[in-house]
């Protein structure tokens, strides 16, 4: 795939830049193979706008492996917070626990476990055993606790995910979404803020020796701050994962990967794209002929948020957002530097746009930012008019995205 290149307008402190970009586009076939991978699945999410940058089969049941861990550290930190437990309290090693498979401690039957070795031992090390001794420590068993973590999840909006075991391993009723474990990322970051930093150790000490951890995007990204990797052979090699630019943050979830450097290669590429892209939408200002994600689909484009609302909690909603039946949506084919190119563009797009009867409304409107430039939009849409009429658009080979609360 040859490198894509294009312009993006942004605002950066008080003034406009223009900037250009090149993306390295990097195909699938040389990371996850997603057009080729039944098992694949993935989806970037922007915290600050509370959008769906990228969405691949993002819905499909997947195997969560080892991110079911996440969960079980949810539920550790709720327990925490509400006083059940210390961070130094001990919690008991049983059988059942000692006698998981790796990965593990290798804990012994009768032993004591530190809760904050455990917190470090599940993220770095993911070990199985310390996940069952957190599961009877919890709820009794671990069946007791799955049961726990599958009602939590629902609770959580996690509507596709069931929990049969504590750690993640092989159980063919144990499945979730891509979507799903963006929506428990982003609520450890929102309901516990104060232990998120944890899933940005990359080894930890225990009774003498150094475990180092399975995650190498935290060392290989720049801004990379959590959170976790799994792998059981019905999954493939997934990874939850979330980054800071310039005070912009970034979740990615990508599942199925053929192996750990694939899968890490890919969801770098996908968060180079991420940030590439949420930048290019920062005021609705988006430039035609950017295909920045391979196979794109139509992307919601909001104003930006004040900084005093919450954004996590903004993309949380974001991720069940229905509003396919208000008018107030558009479809914008690019911003020119020439109106009457807009207008033309516009026209040419209007054509494609099922107005539900009435004739579609072309918007060319300056952009707001000093810069030369005029939004070509076909507007007054509603939510599931204007998305179909981008995926008819781009079938035609025109660029676009949906971009709501536009009205003429």
């Amino acid at each position: 795939m040859p490198f894509i290149q294009f312009s993006a307008v942004w605002r950066r402190g008080a003034g406009a830049v223009l900037v250009a970009v090149c993306i390295a586009a990097i195909g699938w076939s040389s990371t996850v193979s997603a057009g080729t991978n039944p098992r694949y699945a993935g989806i970037v999410v922007d915290v600050a706008s509370g959008e769906v940058l990228y969405n691949d089969r993002a819905d499909e049941p997947r195997y969560p492996a080892s991110l079911t861990k996440m969960m079980t550290l949810y539920l550790l930190f709720e327990a925490i917070e509400r006083g059940s437990l210390t961070l130094d309290d001990t919690l008991s090693v049983s059988a059942h626990a000692a006698a998981q498979p790796p990965t593990k401690l290798w804990l012994e039957a009768g032993e004591r476990l530190p809760v904050e070795t455990a917190i470090l031992a599940l993220i770095v090390r993911s070990a199985n055993d310390v996940a069952a001794v957190v599961a009877e420590g919890l709820a009794g068993s671990e069946p007791a606790f799955a049961r726990q973590m599958t009602d939590k999840a629902r609770a959580l909006g996690m509507r596709e995910t069931t929990f049969r075991n504590a750690s993640g391993l092989p159980d063919e009723v144990q499945v979730t979404t891509a979507r799903d474990m963006a929506r428990l990322a982003l609520h450890l970051m929102q309901d516990f803020p104060g232990y998120y930093d944890y899933f940005a150790s990359t080894q930890f000490a225990y009774r003498g020796k150094i475990y180092r951890g399975h995650n190498r995007v935290l060392t290989r990204y720049p801004g990379a701050d959590g959170l976790k990797t799994g792998f059981i052979r019905a999954s493939g090699f997934n990874i939850a994962t979330s980054a800071v630019h310039d005070g912009r943050r970034i979740v990615s979830v990508v599942m199925g990967g053929f192996t750990a450097q694939s899968r890490d290669d890919h969801v770098i590429d996908l968060l180079d794209r991420g940030f590439a892209r949420a930048a290019l939408m920062d005021r609705g200002d988006w430039v035609a002929k950017t295909a920045i994600f391979d196979n794109e689909p139509a992307v919601v484009a909001h104003p930006a948020q004040p900084a005093d609302e919450d954004p996590i909690g903004q993309l949380i909603a974001g991720l069940d957002r229905q509003d396919a039946g208000t008018v107030g949506w558009a479809v914008q084919v690019g911003a020119f530097s020439d109106s009457s190119q807009a207008r033309a563009l516009a026209s040419r797009a209007a054509g494609y746009v099922d107005a539900a009867g009435a004739a579609p409304s072309v918007s060319v409107t300056p952009t707001e930012n000093g810069q030369p430039l005029f939004r070509a939009r076909v507007i007054d849409l509603q939510e599931n008019q204007a998305r179909q009429s981008c995926r008819n658009l781009q079938q035609q080979g025109i660029d676009c995205v949906v971009v709501a609360g536009v009205g003429g």
